[in-house]
């Protein structure tokens, strides 16, 4: 991602507490829509809402279109790493505490 990169990367993404308790907030509004209706919707409108916001993240720090048009594919990687890292990280704990954070749910 060209000058997108910096601009995106500078932006706070340390996990800290503040980070957490947004994650927590997203967290809680799923679970509360996935009573109403299937948890794959759920999911699906996330990723949707994901993929619009970080598309005007990256649109709103780019200096014109054409240098949006350009990192556009850098843009894609970055976020598509970031979220791989995320998901491997969290399909890592629930291996490790499946018993305990499914056995809730039954």
């Amino acid at each position: 991602m060209s000058s997108n990169k910096s601009n995106t990367k500078s932006n706070n993404t340390e996990k800290d507490d503040e980070f957490y308790e947004m994650a927590d907030s997203y967290i809680a509004l799923a679970n509360k829509q996935g009573k109403e209706v299937i948890q794959g919707k759920v999911s699906a409108t996330f990723l949707y809402a994901a993929a619009r916001f970080n598309t005007f993240l990256v649109a709103s720090n780019s200096s014109s279109k054409k240098e949006f048009e350009t990192g556009k594919d850098d843009a894609i990687q970055y976020f598509m790493d970031e979220y791989k890292k995320m998901l491997d990280e969290h399909f890592s704990d629930y291996i490790t505490n499946y018993d305990s954070y499914i056995s809730n749910n039954n």
